[in-house]
């Protein structure tokens, strides 16, 4: 019995650790740093953005491209059929915004085991500039985001990248999505990137052409199902950091189903396990659950008052919404309603994240037993 309290007593203090050390990271962070913008960004941009289809708020992410404050850039939008419904969408916004080069490039490539790569591979070649961000649809490009980006570039960096923090949630399902979003993806993130030890995020990755082609060019990000996993053990693989934006950008959610966030996160998850195993083994003790069921172990062996017990949960939910009001992140009475139902979802998650076989993305299917 001794040892079951003992090995409890060190499982609640390694998971209290992780989540407080990991909010006082980038609280840390944040308040070390401010609101601090990097230099200039000190040369030409070609902006990729790869376009699927209608979604919420498309048209304010797309046309936030036309409003970045830096003298020399240019945005190529990337679909793979020409009949795409945002096409007349991209198709107008050129029109509006003459004074920005961009471009708008139809086809399909490529036939990868990715398929967002495969429709940025047709841009690659053509875009005018060696410096080169790659930029998903659904990210909200605010007047400095080069500025950010290049403000964390050092001559070690193979990329920059940014997580997104999910704002303008519509629905039950979309505040749940900001709940994994924010306060717990992007918060681990940051606070990894805060030790040093960084990880590439796909919705925005900022590189040099002319560096990656030595590893294989746009084609070398094929190499794993996700594009960031590929780039991150690239920049390991040549000696090279990736490091992580001060303050990640926004995605506006809009109305979400829950079979849409779960599939989303479960999709991530069996990525992260096929990518990074071991550390993906790490995932199984994060959130409120495993530190609330091992005190309520230690409070029945009469180890722990449950008073105690009582305590926990407010006091960590409550760190977690002190992050979220000073970085300013979405919050509200209700968010640690959803926090606490990630947490009981992350074990679930985490199970059937080894599992899955096939899932879909944006209309594609991809069968995972014809890639590993």
């Amino acid at each position: 019995m001794d040892i079951l309290i003992a090995a409890a007593v060190t499982g609640l203090v390694l998971t209290g650790i992780s989540h407080f050390g990991t909010i006082a990271l980038v609280l840390h962070r944040r308040l070390r740093r401010g609101r601090r913008r990097g230099a200039r960004p000190p040369a030409a941009v070609s902006i990729l953005r790869p376009v699927c289809g209608l979604e919420h708020g498309l048209e304010a992410t797309l046309r936030s491209s036309f409003h970045i404050d830096h003298p020399t850039y240019e945005v190529l939008f990337c679909v793979a059929e020409a009949d795409d419904p945002a096409v007349p969408l991209v198709r107008q916004l050129i029109a509006e915004h003459p004074e920005v080069p961009a471009r708008l490039l139809v086809g399909d490539d490529g036939e990868g085991i990715n398929p967002k790569l495969d429709n940025l591979l047709k841009a690659w070649d053509v875009a005018t500039h060696d410096w080169i961000v790659l930029a998903d649809s659904n990210v909200l490009c605010p007047p400095d985001y080069l500025q950010r980006l290049f403000a964390r570039w050092t001559e070690r960096c193979a990329f920059v990248c940014s997580p997104v923090v999910g704002i303008d949630a519509q629905s039950h399902a979309a505040e749940l999505e900001e709940a994994f979003l924010n306060t717990y993806q992007a918060r681990w993130q940051l606070a990894v990137d805060e030790l040093g030890y960084g990880f590439v995020q796909g919705k925005t990755i900022l590189l040099r052409r002319s560096e990656l082609a030595a590893a294989g060019g746009l084609r070398a990000l094929a190499r794993e199902l996700a594009e960031d996993a590929a780039a991150t053990k690239i920049a390991r693989q040549r000696d090279r950091v990736a490091r992580v934006a001060n303050e990640p950008f926004v995605q506006p959610l809009g109305r979400r189903s829950f079979a849409d966030v779960w599939q989303r996160q479960l999709r991530w998850a069996r990525m992260r396990s096929l990518s990074f195993p071991a550390l993906y083994c790490a995932e199984l003790p994060a959130g409120g659950l495993p530190p609330f069921v091992l005190g309520c172990g230690l409070a029945s062996a009469d180890a722990l008052p449950w008073g105690g017990v009582a305590a926990l949960m407010p006091v960590w939910y409550g760190a977690e919404a002190l992050l979220a009001h000073v970085l300013g992140w979405p919050l509200r009475l209700r968010s640690p309603l959803f926090w606490i139902a990630r947490d009981l979802l992350l074990p679930v998650l985490w199970v059937r994240g080894w599992a899955v076989r096939r899932y879909e993305w944006r209309g594609h299917a991809i069968d995972l037993r014809s890639t590993t």
